[in-house]
């Protein structure tokens, strides 16, 4: 059965009443399971200290979990972080006796003006997560090749390099060769698990550990893919048409710097070009980048001003 991706943004830990916990760092997995329907729930533990564990959380992420506690200028960037994504699947918790009238303006003209608002229950909302598991299916047809997100990589004694991360898009199988991207190294997948059990293949949305033969972990980070699929391209130059969030207070500019987020890569980079249209909200722009990104054209990327104040998202880029 496919994997459920869900990203749970609000109190720090809440979360962890509803699965159990994995991996943590700067975010943090929280893993459900019941027979064959699996969760992978994600929340960005050193947010809103530091953007860019929102974007990895959302950027992993298929549906979504607002929990709000209070009306704070991060819970407006949690909106629009979940508008700019495209999350259009996700449910509202409200804490603190805040009401739905409170809310709505915050969330109007977004796509999370279709989220339901359900009760802060645990044990609900775990067997909710549960149930949306078993209703969805896998994409069809699947592909024969497929690629993976790298969010983390280490060393296991007796092991030797295991990979944690998601399959983006098509299928990967066990003996798999593999290039990582960027960078251009070869490897093989030595053994896929899945939520701790061994598996053949892996399929979109599958949350996978991966050991690989004739990788040293020293050489992967997060943000590299691992690819069998020749259409996905290097760059260090991103161009495309933008758009600015409503709520950004000027055209972007030549000369502004940027972090540019797409998959699990979060890299730094500086606009080199600008075209506006008659609304400046739309423009055409060139952002020339400190290292270089794997990308497949037509994807969406979000533009990070990590020195914007209160609001750190200019808005996304269609790549060409």
């Amino acid at each position: 059965m496919p994997n459920l991706n869900i990203v749970v943004l609000g109190p720090h830990g809440y979360a962890k009443n509803i699965g159990k916990s994995g991996t943590e760092s700067d975010i943090t997995f929280i893993n459900l399971k019941k027979g064959e329907d699996t969760v992978t729930i994600i929340e960005p533990t050193r947010y809103p200290d530091r953007l860019a564990p929102l974007y990895y959380a959302v950027a992993m992420s298929d549906s979504a979990l607002l929990v709000i506690d209070s009306i704070t200028p991060a819970l407006g960037e949690m909106v629009i972080m979940l508008d700019v994504m495209g999350i259009e699947s996700g449910m509202i918790v409200l804490q603190n006796y805040l009401d739905k009238s409170q809310i709505a303006p915050l969330i109007r003209g977004t796509v999370l003006e279709g989220y339901e608002f359900v009760e802060d229950d645990p044990i609900v909302l775990r067997e909710r997560f549960l149930s949306m598991a078993a209703d969805i299916t896998y994409p069809v047809p699947t592909p024969e090749t497929g690629f993976v997100m790298i969010d983390h990589a280490f060393n296991v004694k007796g092991i030797g390099t295991v990979v944690l991360g998601s399959v983006e898009k098509g299928t990967i199988h066990q003996h798999d060769t593999v290039t990582v991207l960027p960078g251009e190294m070869i490897c093989q997948i030595r053994s896929i698990q899945k939520h701790d059990e061994d598996a053949k293949e892996a399929y979109q949305t599958d949350r996978v550990g991966l050991a690989l033969k004739n990788m040293p972990a020293e050489s992967l980070e997060r943000g590299m893919v691992l690819t069998t699929d020749s259409s996905i391209r290097v760059t260090a130059e991103v161009r495309g048409t933008a758009k600015v969030v409503r709520f950004w207070p000027e055209p972007l500019r030549e000369g502004l710097v940027v972090h540019i987020g797409l998959w699990t890569q979060f890299v730094n980079g500086k606009i080199i070009a600008v075209e506006n249209d008659a609304d400046w909200h739309t423009c055409s722009v060139v952002i020339e980048l400190d290292k270089e990104i794997a990308y497949l054209p037509g994807e969406k990327a979000v533009i990070h001003y990590l020195d914007g104040g209160k609001l750190r998202i200019a808005g996304s880029v269609m790549l060409e």
